[in-house]
């Protein structure tokens, strides 16, 4: 059983029947946040104070009687409630290090089997219905950018990069150009297209095609983007820094109707000095999000939106002499809340030093099919009709006690 779990369906018994149904029927939707590099569990969500492994941080209580989280994250302690923690993740170790340990959690599957679309993709092809908005879009740092993530499912399900938060390049229309002109110049290409394809139409033109629409959508919907348009006040309570207004965007991407978004915090690869690297990131981590967590909640969204908070693994129970945690794909934490999941609880047990899991394990893939069914997917489906590629690894199934 999942400790600590708050009851299945309260949002639904706290309000009008009426209203209820109506939120059950929304748009399911989906935001990921990556810490990228590899959180230390120790530092975050499954805290050994006063032990060899533990480090300098004491372990503070949260929202969920019982339940403790690092004191450097004192916000998202209070977001306890609305979240479902998993101590006991775990993966096979794959060569590659950091690319192809985020590929695993992000697939479900060993990149040694091949390339398989990131869960953004998956989500913008199942989810998104016919809509003039992007289906999956990411919010990375200043140093990320955009990547192949689509695999199979093609260019049209893959991420827009908003890079530093900032709009995608070339979204302004050309000054020579008003906007009937541009419309026209849109219908008489799709025209074109049209005919072309009637006689010589192959997968290069379709991809073709896909690409010169989503374009223009981003063209016509360029305010979507722009995070200068929220509220002064929610600006300054999400804080000026790029995390915090990465996750102000990611809120009005959401509320705007985007079926997945995705933001990376960056750097918490910390083989040295991770007790001040994890000072710093979660410092700059922990309010925005815990600010987002609560935004989505107060605006009745939280009840159809998933929340996923991963990294691609742990770090090591050992301390290094340079104070740094190596990597560690025997036992992490992810935090899930949200759409489809039980909140407030505590899944897994790892021992008292961090060492070992201790109770209920979970692989990767076994979370990668909790994510689709908490969106009412059903993970044991296939990707296509045709190519019967399973959207999960067959060999693992959700993990039933998240799943509310």
């Amino acid at each position: 059983m999942l400790a600590g779990a708050a009851g299945a369906g309260l949002v639904s018994r706290l309000v009008e029947p009426s209203v209820a149904a109506e939120l059950e029927a929304k748009k399911k939707q989906v935001l990921i946040v990556l810490l990228n590099g590899g959180l230390s569990q120790f530092e975050s969500f499954d805290p050994k104070p006063k032990t060899d492994t533990g480090g300098p941080f004491r372990a503070i209580p949260t929202s969920v009687p019982g339940t403790h989280f690092s004191e450097l994250l004192p916000y998202t302690a209070q977001q306890a409630h609305r979240l479902a923690v998993v101590r006991s993740v775990f993966a096979e170790e794959v060569p590659g290090s950091h690319a192809a340990a985020r590929d695993y959690v992000e697939t479900g599957r060993s990149p040694v089997l091949g390339s398989y679309p990131l869960l953004g993709p998956v989500y913008s092809k199942l989810l998104a219905g016919k809509t003039d908005l992007p289906g999956n879009i990411h919010i990375t740092p200043s140093r990320g950018g955009p990547r192949a993530d689509a695999a199979f499912l093609g260019p049209q399900h893959a991420s827009i990069a908003l890079t530093n938060g900032d709009a995608p390049r070339n979204v302004d229309r050309p000054a020579m150009f008003s906007a009937d002109a541009d419309e026209a110049r849109y219908h008489l290409r799709d025209l074109a297209d049209l005919r072309f394809s009637q006689r010589r139409r192959t997968a290069y033109s379709e991809a073709y095609h896909s690409s010169y629409d989503r374009a223009m959508q981003l063209i016509r919907r360029k305010d979507l983007f722009d995070v200068a348009q929220e509220p002064a006040k929610d600006q300054d309570r999400y804080g000026t820094h790029d995390f915090g207004r990465h996750c102000l965007l990611a809120r009005r991407l959401l509320s705007e109707g985007v079926t997945c978004v995705k933001i990376t915090h960056s750097n918490y690869d910390s083989h040295m000095e991770n007790f001040n690297f994890h000072l710093e990131q979660l410092g700059e981590f922990d309010r925005p999000f815990s600010t987002l967590l609560s935004d989505l909640d107060e605006r009745g969204m939280l009840a159809n939106t998933l929340v996923v908070l991963l990294t691609e693994f742990g770090r090591t129970p050992k301390i290094m002499p340079d104070l740094g945690r190596d990597h560690y794909q025997k036992s992490w934490s992810v935090v899930l809340g949200g759409c489809g999941i039980q909140p407030g609880g505590v899944l897994g047990k790892t021992n008292a030093n961090g060492t070992e899991i201790a109770e209920r394990p979970v692989h990767v893939g076994d979370m990668w099919h909790t994510y689709l069914q908490a969106v009412g997917l059903d993970s044991r489906g296939t990707h296509d009709d045709r190519n019967k590629i399973p959207l999960a690894a067959p060999e693992r199934a959700p993990v039933k006690e998240l799943l509310s």
